[in-house]
């Protein structure tokens, strides 16, 4: 089956995911939807049809290149082409002083976010250079982290900061292909992730305090413009946060 406009979205199970299936799907997307754990992405999938939105879900490990590849052959087989790629899949480790962080954690935290990243880009370059029209866009989800760390998530601000580098990559390498590739960074969107924001988190200074949050339908919304420009035109970058939280100034 052919749609005009197709996404897919990874960690599109729960939290910004969803929130920007239900919003793409509203504004004229049919969605391919990728995570880790069938049950949420199922259930995304079926809010989706339930609006009247084509929607398929695929579970896939994005840090596997097997798990990949068969996640795009099936988006290839069901749709026949792909328009968007939201890369939104992300994972994060506990608050470490970087001496005790541990090896591991280290390395499944850049796994997920910046080789799963890159694997999901890869198959989403060789699917849109080949499709006829060709091109489409990628957005890459950065966090407010690929600008400035919080204390003790050294792994996590690391794998932000390589995103924006990727998308940068990815924005020259996709320009002779009219591929599109921007990024959003996203401060304190109120998600299943968001409690220690709103009952205290560590700041700069030391001290523990509760940040403003914002509803995640900004984020989705944000993306849905990005999304829907035509390719001559891209969000390069853009920060979506709660206007209070203590990202702009000293702590």
């Amino acid at each position: 089956m052919t749609a005009s406009r197709i996404a897919l979205i990874s960690g599109g199970g729960s939290g910004i995911g969803r929130a920007t299936a239900l919003a793409l799907g509203a504004a004229g997307f049919s969605l391919a939807l990728t995570g880790r754990r069938p049950e949420p992405l199922a259930e995304t999938a079926e809010a989706c049809r339930q609006a009247g939105v084509e929607a398929i879900a695929v579970p896939a490990d994005i840090t596997d290149p097997t798990s990949v590849a068969a996640l795009y052959d099936a988006v290839r087989e069901h749709f026949g082409r792909l328009d968007l790629l939201f890369n939104n899949a992300g994972q994060n480790a506990p608050p470490t002083p970087i001496e005790d962080l541990p090896l591991e954690a280290w390395q499944s935290v850049l796994a997920t976010n910046v080789t799963g990243t890159f694997l999901m880009t890869q198959g989403a370059f060789r699917l849109m250079k080949a499709q006829r029209p060709r091109g489409g866009r990628i957005i890459n989800n950065g966090s407010v982290s690929a600008h400035v760390p919080r204390p003790l998530t050294a792994a996590y601000v690391t794998s932000k900061h390589a995103i924006t580098g990727l998308t940068k990559s990815t924005s020259l390498d996709g320009r002779p292909f009219d591929i599109a590739c921007g990024q959003i960074d996203i401060g304190n969107a109120r998600t299943e992730m968001v409690g220690l924001m709103i009952e205290g988190t560590l700041q700069a200074d030391g001290s523990v305090a509760s940040e403003p949050t914002i509803d995640v339908e900004h984020v989705a919304r944000t993306i849905v413009h990005m999304a829907s420009l035509p390719l001559e035109a891209n969000v390069q970058f853009v920060t979506v946060m709660a206007t209070k939280m203590p990202f702009i100034g000293r702590g």
